[in-house]
């Protein structure tokens, strides 16, 4: 016959005892069931009929959350690149760790602080910060719109407008303002070839008017 019966949560098939733990106890590697050692110890022991569990509190550096049957404390996280101790390890809690500035968390911990975490993202030249990074979300960039430039990655900027009597000399890209120049200093080029042009005709034409007065 077969047949099942449901006692303290535990379930026996076929008509053979099955051995069921109660809340806050655990089962031995013989098959007994002991009491659970509080949080912040762990089992030195297992009971026998005449006593009970024996524990052995957590050593420094390592801690126990809740009751257990186990026989090694768990090892205090380390708050790495990124972190800082927020809150430090306890024998009954492990370390929290809060996000510096300039990075984000990537990997949460209980709701409670941070396992990991990843420099905010820097944004290349041409592009300028649409969202500011924060302790949970990275930078989000976006590229400069026409007549606008960025260099550091930071703020996109109106083009200059040159103003007379400066023009413009080169022109501005999404990485890179407009040049701009004074319009003077590109005609001083031409005005001594001016005067030197004006020189030469003259004397081509005084030339030729004493030419034809000494043939006259």
């Amino acid at each position: 016959m077969i047949w099942t019966l449901v006692f303290f949560g535990c379930v026996t098939s076929f008509a053979v005892p099955v051995l069921c733990c109660r809340p806050k106890e655990y089962t031995t590697r013989d098959g007994q069931c002991c009491p659970m050692c509080q949080e912040g110890s762990v089992v030195r022991k297992d009971c026998t009929a005449q006593t009970g569990t024996r524990c052995n509190p957590c050593e420094p550096g390592t801690f126990m959350n809740e009751p257990n049957g186990l026989t090694k404390c768990l090892t205090c996280s380390s708050c790495n690149q990124g972190l800082f101790t927020k809150q430090d390890c306890t024998t009954t809690s492990d370390t929290v760790c809060g996000v510096l500035n300039g990075y984000f968390c990537t990997s949460f911990v209980d709701n409670a602080g941070c396992g990991l975490a990843v420099k905010h993202k820097q944004c290349e030249s041409g592009e300028g910060i649409k969202e500011a990074g924060t302790g949970v979300a990275d930078t989000v960039c976006e590229s400069c719109q026409p007549g606008y430039f960025s260099q550091d990655g930071v703020n996109c900027t109106a083009w200059t407008i040159c103003s007379a009597p400066d023009v413009k000399v080169k022109e501005g890209t999404m990485s890179r303002d407009v040049v701009c120049g004074s319009a003077s200093r590109h005609h001083y080029f031409y005005i001594p070839l001016l005067l030197f042009s004006l020189t030469v005709v003259g004397l081509v034409f005084t030339g030729k008017l004493t030419s034809k007065k000494s043939s006259a």
